[in-house]
């Protein structure tokens, strides 16, 4: 993966855009503590940040990098091979998987509200939430859509293709169930309430030559 932005962006919208692999590790004790791939339908320009380009003194001037923006990555899109130093089974890798795997069928132009919306029900922090949970978020996927005066009805249409795509299950009566829900709170992959949608995120900045690190300051 290139650390140019536009580089970066063009290489979004390949078919062979790759997945990417997040590891983080222990210095000191020379082992790896996590690891997490993001698969490549994840990806979209929305979490693509560009930084400033470097200036005209500089030895490679006009040269613009860019940041992800993985916390804007919907959970589900993180997929954990090791967890605070221990595997994770592949039966659960593969099942979080091939959950998503509708987002590879999907548009990147229409990918972005249904990550979105995915992005809104995880921060509920439930497995099982109703509609006024989600329209909640309705600030916040406003102005990720500023141009989109009908949110709470593509709000609905979102929770509906998801629930089309097996990823949300419809209980009647305006209450929706996580599809993966009950096996993932067995496994103790189900994770306390996220912060709302406007909280400051984690940042993989990319620099030159390929490399990539998470900006301290915005880490968990």
């Amino acid at each position: 993966m290139d650390g140019s932005y536009g580089a970066k962006t063009l290489r979004l919208k390949a078919r062979n855009n790759p997945s990417l692999m997040v590891m983080g590790y222990d210095q000191a004790r020379t082992r790896v503590t996590d690891l997490i791939v993001v698969p490549a339908h994840f990806f979209t320009e929305a979490i693509i940040e560009p930084r400033k380009p470097l200036s005209m003194t500089a030895r490679r001037a006009g040269w613009q990098g860019c940041n992800i923006l993985i916390g804007q990555v919907p959970l589900a899109g993180r997929i954990s091979l090791i967890r605070t130093g221990l595997h994770v089974p592949k039966a659960t890798v593969l099942d979080q998987w091939r959950s998503t795997l509708f987002l590879r069928d999907t548009k990147q132009t229409a990918r972005g509200w249904l990550l979105a919306v995915m992005n809104a029900v995880e921060a509920i922090g439930r497995p099982e939430f109703n509609l006024d949970d989600v329209y909640a978020h309705e600030a916040a996927l406003s102005a990720l859509y500023p141009g989109n005066n009908n949110v709470r009805p593509k709000i609905r249409q979102q929770l509906q293709m998801l629930r089309d795509r097996g990823w949300l299950e419809f209980n009647g009566r305006g209450t929706y169930r996580l599809a993966a829900s009950l096996s993932r709170r067995e496994r103790g992959l189900w994770c306390e309430p996220r912060p709302p949608l406007t909280h400051q995120r984690p940042i993989l900045r990319v620099h030159d030559r390929g490399t990539r690190s998470l900006s301290p300051q915005n880490s968990p």
